[in-house]
């Protein structure tokens, strides 16, 4: 494997990957990735589907093996120190990897076994966390009459049965209901705020703007964008006037009307109008009045800030 010299690796840094190179015959899935996660953080990795997010955490977790660049883990070389990293990482996958025969409690304890917890340690550790996941209810209920939500969050815990300092979570919301997205989005920063360190992929904007500290924008094996979900907006735009016209309204005169307070170019979706704007509740005030002069009728009109969907369209071309 052609390896990179690694960089000098930030002193706080739980995760540093640089270079990273992953190709599956003719599809080059990383194409010199570059990552950074300080101690204690939450990064969130975006892209649309078959941008490298999973390859990616596979690398990172020693499930795959990179064709070129070099990633460290809690210090440890992923390549070389294969057995040191899994040691430090828990990593809930994109699909719930329990038993579905054995019962919430039994799954946790033979995961505590394999980590040579011991039988007693396994079974304490393993109520502790059917506690911490509100499952205690159902802990010696086969896995299979778990619902989806259940699974998600028995998987999680799973991954922190040893306790390891860095996390790995690809898509774990995915299929869940609001609620259940809620209640893993709070246990998930509890952990964070605890001194866990979280690299997590994911495709629901909210997700990334509630839990992440910085994002990474992947598409194609690249990143394309990072910063914070702030930082991230602010490359779309200021504010935006969004107008849906009523069936009698005039779409040349609505444009007409917000071409003279739009800072950029207006876009036009069938009766619904977008036009960027700066100077916002004043702007918005002014171009309700042109609409009313104009007798340009409207069902619905309001002021709109860039929302990491905003962001996500705008570098990738589709949306979230």
């Amino acid at each position: 494997m052609r390896r990179a010299a690694p960089d000098p690796t930030p002193a706080d840094a739980a995760v540093v990957a640089r270079g990273l190179q992953k190709r599956f015959g003719d599809l080059q899935a990383l194409a010199g990735l570059d990552l950074t996660v300080p101690e204690g953080t939450v990064l969130a990795l975006l892209g649309p589907n078959g941008a490298g997010k999973t390859t990616a955490v596979s690398i990172l977790t020693t499930l795959l093996r990179p064709d070129a660049g070099i990633a460290l883990v809690a210090g440890h070389d992923v390549a070389t120190e294969r057995r040191e990293v899994r040691r430090r990482i828990g990593l809930s996958g994109q699909y719930a990897a329990v038993d579905q025969h054995l019962t919430g409690l039994e799954n946790l304890q033979m995961i505590g076994r394999l980590y040579h917890l011991g039988t007693r340690r396994a079974r304490s550790r393993a109520w502790e966390l059917l506690e911490r996941f509100s499952l205690t209810d159902v802990a010696r209920r086969r896995v299979g009459t778990y619902s989806g939500g259940m699974r998600r969050r028995l998987d999680l815990a799973g991954a922190l049965v040893a306790e390891p300092p860095v996390l790995f979570l690809d898509e774990p919301t995915t299929g869940l209901d609001p609620r259940s997205r809620n209640e893993l989005w709070a246990v998930i920063e509890e952990l964070v705020s605890g001194g866990s360190t979280l690299l997590l992929t994911t495709q629901y904007m909210a997700e990334a703007e509630q839990l992440a500290d910085r994002i990474v924008v992947i598409d194609r094996g690249r990143e394309i964008a990072q910063g914070t979900p702030d930082e991230l907006k602010q490359r779309v735009g200021g504010d935006r006037i969004e107008v849906t016209l009523d069936p009698s309204a005039s779409v040349v005169d609505a444009r007409g009307v917000l071409d003279e307070v739009a800072s950029g170019e207006i876009h036009i979706d069938g009766r619904a109008l977008t036009a960027p704007v700066v100077g916002g509740a004043e702007t918005l005030t002014r171009a309700l009045r042109l609409l009313d002069v104009q007798g340009v009728a409207v069902q619905d009109v309001g002021l709109r800030r860039p929302t990491l969907d905003d962001v996500f369209l705008s570098l990738t071309g589709s949306g979230a």
